[in-house]
């Protein structure tokens, strides 16, 4: 089908929708026009004329020349909100909210179906690495295994400099927070949190699974201390933040923690805010993508690639989705979740009580000092649910 012109309603002008921003000005193919941006700070100076904004998500979602929503603002419930009413109203809509996608994809696939609408988001996961459209297009048919990622760059970014300039995790986080590479409250990031809701987008496509972020464990970054990177280092490994999800037989292994990675793994060079997404299938073997997964002009490349792929009027197929919901009609799919296997840990902690609640099979190596004490153990991966969101723990869990 032919491109034709096309008018867009922006929601946020932050990093992501200044980039989108620059790079539509600067794309030479696209035929597309902003014609209003809804911000919520009345008080906030930007570098555009004032008649281009508009308080108001009505003088958007009510208008009937838009074609489509771009959603890119941090209130989820907001988001969700414009997201669904403009589908309601027969609207595509484009966003790069992935912790709004995740929380609600059951009702936002419904509402696609329903109203006969696109919502695309290639934005939301991997920031410039154009992952959920290959595993859309390219690997459809494929029987997919695995797919292993580094997905968030402000982890990536942290872990890079403690490592080589040899600085505590609390030091490089307030660089990196005042130089813009991680948010005044970084929980989001640094608990693994961001990457969960990306390998649940990623787990839609891949394997046809729609589950829910409180059924998937993430351990993230937030207690890690030098000893632990100079415990790799020593041993010629890297720690990265890693996604997984993994078909072992018919069940299925989705989770986000810390890794010790060795140089024979493609993600071992993988820097500062890189992220890389490695798909591994029955056919097509190991295949590596790599790119920047964040900032304004990376993020916003994406956001431009799915506004220009609507004037192909393209949609999702979610062929392996909708598969897997008609050969398992009303069933949970959480139930295919494997989360009973056993796994070998790094676990570095204060005293025994903070570990008490770890089911401990057996341990390979212990470590004792005044400061600091770190096992490796084998240990039922079930039980690393009791460190998934805890604030208040100070444990390092990193997987052998």
């Amino acid at each position: 089908m032919s491109t034709k012109k096309i008018s867009l309603g922006l929601f946020g002008f932050g990093c992501v929708g200044q980039g989108l921003y620059d790079v539509l000005n600067m794309s030479q193919g696209l035929e597309a026009t902003i014609e209003k941006i809804c911000v919520r700070d009345k008080s906030k100076k930007r570098r555009l004329d004032n008649d281009r904004f508009t308080f108001d998500k009505d003088d958007i979602l009510k208008r009937k020349d838009i074609d489509v929503v771009v959603e890119l603002i941090s209130d989820t419930t907001a988001a969700f909100e414009i997201v669904s009413t403009a589908m309601k109203n027969g609207v595509n809509v484009v966003s790069a909210s992935k912790e709004m996608l995740a929380k609600n994809f059951a009702e936002l696939f419904k509402l696609q179906q329903e109203n006969n609408v696109s919502l695309i988001y290639e934005g939301s996961v991997g920031g410039s690495i154009p992952i959920i459209r290959n595993l859309e297009e390219y690997y459809d048919n494929e029987l997919l295994q695995s797919v292993r990622a580094i997905l968030n760059g402000t982890c990536n970014y942290i872990l890079t400099r403690m490592e080589l300039e040899g600085k505590d995790y609390g030091d490089i986080l307030k660089d990196a927070q005042e130089s813009g590479f991680a948010e005044t409250d970084p929980w989001l990031d640094v608990s693994g949190c961001d990457a969960k809701y990306k390998i649940l987008l990623i787990g839609v496509h891949a394997f046809g699974l729609l589950l829910k972020p409180e059924q998937i464990l993430n351990l993230g970054i937030q207690n890690i201390r030098y000893e632990d990177i100079l415990y790799a280092k020593e041993k010629g490994l890297r720690i990265k933040l890693l996604t997984r999800a993994e078909k072992i037989g018919d069940k299925y292994r989705i989770y986000v923690m810390p890794h010790f990675i060795d140089k024979s793994s493609e993600l071992y060079n993988v820097m500062y805010e890189y992220n890389a997404v490695e798909v591994e299938g029955a056919f097509s073997c190991k295949q590596l993508f790599t790119g920047k997964g964040a900032g304004s002009h990376p993020t916003g490349s994406a956001v431009l690639s799915d506004i220009s792929a609507l004037t192909y009027n393209y949609h999702y197929g979610y062929k392996k989705l909708k598969k897997f919901q008609a050969n398992n009609a009303g069933s949970d799919p959480a139930k295919l979740l494997d989360n009973s296997f056993n796994t070998k840990v790094y676990v570095r902690f204060s005293n025994k009580k903070e570990i008490e609640k770890l089911e401990i099979i057996s341990i390979e190596e212990e470590y004792k000092s005044a400061k600091n004490n770190y096992i490796i153990a084998t240990v039922n991966f079930k039980s690393l649910f009791h460190f998934c969101d805890n604030k208040d723990s100070k444990v390092f869990i990193c997987e052998v």
